[in-house]
């Protein structure tokens, strides 16, 4: 089973070199407040130096359109991350990740692939893996919240999910990525791709 992998909260080249180098699908930028916000140029620039097969994301929590159209103005991402709440703030020209917070889930499931996180994105707070499985079951389900190289694989084997989400799980400080955990926790991500899939 392919599992895809986004490294998020990308602040220097030097992340996003060493993601490159693991072989992950995708990398996130984050425009809300946070230890790991970039602007619009500083994203801009590091994705000129990233190859075109791996997906930039820009990422948001709960923006307006002046928002999300400030940051489309220096920085053009394949796809923008944000609160499923906020798909009008984002133009159909661009693809959208809705986001869902664990104990707010909404009345009508999107459609297509979603986030789905922790109550408090960017902790290191652990999703309840159990009812993620529910949710990954029939859904392309990305799993965040709290992973990390340690757990990653434990994980996956529990919910099955379409792909996972880091990012303070492979910072050696708040908002600096470390090239060898964001390679230890790919190389455990693949190591379940070769296991047969549970009944």
């Amino acid at each position: 089973m392919k599992v895809r992998v986004k490294i998020c909260g990308i602040t220097e080249f030097d992340g996003a070199r060493a993601a490159m180098e693991a072989g992950v699908e995708a990398i996130g930028f984050v425009f809300a407040r946070s230890p790991r916000q970039v602007t619009a140029v500083q994203a801009a620039d590091i994705s000129s130096r990233v190859g075109s097969e791996i997906l930039k994301v820009a990422v948001f929590a709960r923006p307006d359109a002046p928002e999300v159209e400030a940051v489309l103005a220096d920085f053009r991402p394949d796809m923008v991350q944000a609160d499923y709440q906020s798909r009008s703030a984002v133009p159909d020209s661009i693809r959208f990740l809705p986001v869902i917070h664990q104990g707010a889930p909404p009345r009508v499931m999107p459609d297509g692939c979603f986030l789905l996180d922790s109550a408090n994105s960017g902790t290191g707070e652990l999703t309840d893996w159990r009812q993620a499985a529910d949710q990954a079951a029939n859904r392309r389900l990305i799993l965040a919240g709290g992973l990390n190289p340690g757990n990653v694989a434990e994980a996956i084997a529990s919910v099955r999910p379409h792909g996972v989400d880091v990012s303070s799980g492979v910072e050696r400080r708040r908002g600096m990525k470390d090239p060898e955990l964001i390679s230890s926790f790919v190389a455990a991500v693949r190591a379940t791709e070769m296991e047969p899939a549970g009944p």
